[in-house]
């Protein structure tokens, strides 16, 4: 019998993290002074928004976590590197703006019932330039977006704060215009409802990482179904498919060859090239075997639908 191992790196360490860098610097400076200008407006949207925020912070700081650490090389004691550092940052991230969510939610129940008088007019300026920062940092992560996932997201982030910097600038026009100061608590529930369900996602999918369980993006049975249509399989067991980090998928695989089709070296080529292929998998341990092992038993035990 014998087995393969084939890996590539995640994260490249030629990413340009200068763009990162500076929007995360603007990000985080604005939700600061737009914390301080909703207590001191008054403004609970101001505030959901700062929330909002925060995520576009934590998840530019992710992304430059990930591909610094991504750089450092796996050692003894770490044979996979350090790449959940960024799932955990990302589950400590979700837990965080839950709570901060809830109390936005909270809070603007309360606000309802006797609603504060509103600085609309500093609410404005504050959600304007917050827009102004938004658009800048859009820009700077532009470039990027297509060649990284985490990137990618960071970008994403920054463009749904965009919308929620377009509703506080609403919502401050509609108070200057109406007076009316419960509209305030309506946005920031508008901005506490939208990031709930995108801390959700956020968080089961971190969760799924940590549990090692199969990546969204693969369908287990459709992975059954490739190997087994290799030329060569007789059947397969013992298949574990998860991801060390997001964009780093692992598989492992135990294979029964059948003696009449192929030798173990060309079969291994072909599992290889077919779960590359088709899944982008590129991190797998293929075991070929010339009979079923000990670990043939039970729900992870495949019979080939070929013929041969």
């Amino acid at each position: 019998m014998g087995s393969s191992h084939s890996h590539s790196q995640a994260i490249s360490p030629a990413q340009n993290t200068r763009p990162l860098w500076i929007a995360l610097g603007l990000t985080s400076t604005f939700l600061v002074a737009e914390l301080i200008a909703g207590i001191m407006t008054n403004s609970l949207a101001l505030i959901s928004d700062a929330a909002h925020m925060f995520t576009d912070a934590a998840a530019l700081a992710i992304s430059l976590a990930a591909i610094q650490i991504g750089r450092r090389p796996a050692d003894k004691q770490r044979s996979f590197g350090y790449y959940r550092f960024e799932i955990l940052a990302a589950a400590m991230n979700a837990i965080l703006l839950f709570m901060v969510a809830m109390y936005i939610l909270l809070e603007a129940w309360k606000r309802l019932q006797d609603p504060p008088e509103i600085a609309s007019g500093a609410m404005l300026i504050v959600a304007v330039l917050g827009l102004v920062i938004n658009l800048v940092s859009m820009r700077l992560l532009a470039a990027g977006k297509d060649s990284s996932l985490n990137v990618k997201g960071a970008y994403l982030e920054v463009w749904s704060d965009m919308l929620g910097s377009i509703g506080v600038i609403i919502g401050a026009l509609v108070i200057r215009w109406t007076g009316d100061a419960w509209i305030d608590s309506v946005i920031a529930v508008v901005i506490g409802l939208w990031v709930l369900p995108r801390t959700w996602v956020l968080l089961k999918a971190s969760l799924n990482v940590l549990l090692e369980g199969v990546p969204e993006e693969i369908v287990l049975a459709d992975v059954e179904k490739t190997i087994l249509a290799v030329p060569g399989v007789a059947t397969i067991h013992d298949l574990h498919v998860w991801a060390i980090t997001s964009g780093k998928v692992s598989l492992t695989v135990h294979v029964v060859r059948d003696p009449d089709q192929a030798d173990d070296g060309t079969l291994l080529a072909r599992v290889r090239r077919a779960l590359e292929d088709k899944f982008d998998i590129n991190h797998s341990t293929v075991q070929v075997e010339h009979t079923p092992c000990e670990q043939a038993t039970g729900t992870h035990s495949f019979e080939s639908r070929t013929s041969h």
